[in-house]
This record gives C-alpha cells, structure tokens and sequence, in this order.
C-alpha cells in the first residue's frame, strides 16, 4: 500500500482539509503516477458539497490530473518509469456492454467508475487528484505528448477539453458550420478554442460585455452579448450546432431558437437544479434537437489530446497552491477565474 497526502472533504458542509489514505500498490496492469497538476471542475464543488446525490465522504476531488509514471506493473506495455501521462474522469468501466465495446466507456451501461466517488451505481469510494499520487489501470491511462512546460495547463483538457471535443466531434463540427458557444467559463473557453482549430466558424455567447474581446483572443470570429435581444434576433435559424457549457439553470428556448433546420443545442453544462421546460414548437417548426453529452471515451479523450498537442492549444490557467482551495471553490461560484483553477501538486507538502 502506499500512504497518499491529499486534500479531503469530510462531509458536504466542511472545508476541504488535509487528509492522508493508502493507495493500492501497482498490480499487473497498473500505472503508478505521480500527480504534478489537477484541474478544479466544477464538478468537484458539486460533488465535494454534496449537492449531488449519492457523494462518498471523505471525498478527495479531482479528475484532471497529469504526472509521470514512477512505476508500472509486469504486464505493461503502453507505459514506462517517466513517462508522461493523463487520467480524466473514469478510472474503469465494465469493458463488456455495448458502449464499452464501442469505446464510449463513459455510457457503460454498468455504470463506468469515477475517478473520485466511485462507481456510478454504488461500490468502493475512489479517491481523485488531489493528491500525491495515483494507481490506475493501463487502459484508463492517458499520453501527454506536449512540451513538459505546458503540463499545468494541459490538465483541464482531461474534462474541460473532452467535455467540449466530443459533441463537437459527434456532431461535425468542421468548415462550413456554423457552430455557437454558449458560455465562457473552463468548459466554454475551451469548446471555443477546439471549435476554432476545427475549423468552423464560431459565435459565442456570453451576458458579459466584457467578454467580447477575450472571446475574439480565444478564436470566436463573433461574440453575441446573449442579454441583448437584437443581437440575438439577428442570429435567428443561424447554427448547425451549439454547445451550452452553461452550469445554472436558464431559458434553452432564447437558444434554440437560433438553430437552423435539423440543428442541435447540446447541453454539457450539469446544473443543481434543472433547466424550465423548452416549449415543444421552438423543436418541432425546424426539426430541431435538443441534447446532451457526457465527456468521451478513452478513445476520444486520447485523441484530443493528440489533436491538441498538434495544434498548440492548452487551457487559459490560474495556478493556485492546494491550500488555496476553499478560497478557489468560492471565486468560482463568482466566475472568478480566467479560464480554470490548477493545483500545483508541489505544494502539498
């Protein structure tokens, strides 16, 4: 076993704090790595406070996690002792259902294990990335193919990336489309990023005017202040596709309205509470979809990494030392943060 420093929620109403647990050490099939950088989702806020169901305290967050290998078990082959390697959200799944077949391990219809909190429908507690360390097996275990002095940054891609990649991805996005962003925050910064390399033209919307010119930096070739009703009139049976990173509950229909024929609005944004109800006709005039998306597979997630180390793009990060936490937890709330929290693992003493 191997004694891990970490940073641990107890119950949803306490303060993350330190706190030390043993990991397994590497079986046959395990890739030890040492944890350098973790991203701070805001799935981690969530789950940390409990304000979604079923949370196992104590609860160490994070699944945006990059290091180096430091050990690997006999039967290895994809890893060695200094690599550099990933792990996202999932540290397992079934790998027999249908969606494991197909490499969409995060639809496992068994249930996939998270990389904190366990498996989706109930078993041992698993604990995330902030910590020292962590013991995955081989198949859930990602190449970081970018330069070593990109690696803070990298991390968010993990989820952040992912989260955006894949719809983007399933649903073609390319030249000739015209795909919109809605949100710029972890997830929406990247989707715009991602968007922009895939060569679409990208539109984001935000309620903050003064993102108009961050977005443009980002890649978005317009930015539409979502708050103005003209701005929006204009765009009107406008997009293919549109990806709503938003994580608090809001009106789908201002959005959908702004889909073309046979276009989709794709949430990703998990809010507390639900969206109101979008009216049926806003669907039915234009053949219209409304959707949903859950990160990626291994598959995928690995190659969004590669396409993202081809092309340059990392995240926009703020480096924050692991005792300042609580403090991150609390400016994220604010969208204080341009464009995600990274947990220099160094410090954790």
């Amino acid at each position: 076993m191997i004694k891990t420093k970490a940073y641990a929620a107890q119950t949803a109403a306490s303060l993350l704090a330190p706190y030390e647990f043993q990991r397994r050490a590497p079986g046959a099939d395990d890739v030890q790595i040492e944890i350098l950088y973790c991203g701070v989702c805001h799935s981690d806020l969530h789950t940390a406070r409990g304000e979604w169901k079923g949370t196992q305290f104590p609860c160490v967050p994070g699944h945006e996690i990059v290091g180096r290998v430091v050990a690997v078990g006999s039967q290895v082959d994809k890893f060695k002792v200094g690599d550099l390697a990933g792990v996202g959200c999932m540290v397992d799944s079934c790998g027999h259902c249908h969606s494991c077949a197909e490499g969409e391990e995060q639809y496992c219809e068994n249930g996939f294990t998270g990389t904190y909190n366990g498996p989706m429908f109930g078993g041992e507690n698993t604990y995330g990335g902030y910590s020292q360390t962590i013991v995955v097996k081989q198949s859930f275990v990602l190449h970081i193919r970018h330069a070593e002095a990109d690696l803070a940054s990298v991390a968010p891609l993990l989820c952040a990336g992912i989260t955006t990649w894949s719809p983007l991805r399933h649903w073609g996005a390319g030249p000739g489309k015209q795909v919109g962003i809605v949100g710029l925050g972890g997830l929406g910064h990247m989707g715009v990023k991602l968007a922009h390399a895939m060569g679409t033209h990208v539109t984001l919307f935000t309620t903050s005017p003064g993102k108009v010119e961050d977005g443009k930096r980002l890649g978005a070739d317009r930015v539409c202040v979502s708050t103005d009703p003209a701005q929006m009139a204009a765009l009107a049976n406008h997009f293919d596709l549109i990806i709503n990173t938003v994580a608090a509950p809001h009106n789908l229909d201002a959005f959908l309205g702004l889909l073309k024929l046979d276009g989709t609005m794709t949430l990703v944004g998990a809010p507390a509470e639900p969206h109101p109800s979008p009216g049926v006709f806003n669907l039915i005039f234009k053949r219209r979809s409304l959707a949903g998306s859950l990160i990626g597979g291994i598959r995928e997630t690995q190659e969004m990494l590669d396409f993202c180390a081809e092309h340059g793009i990392v995240s926009d990060i703020e480096m924050i030392p692991m005792d300042y936490i609580n403090t991150a937890y609390e400016r994220m709330l604010k969208n204080d943060v341009k464009y995600r929290f990274v947990i220099d693992l160094a410090t954790l003493g």
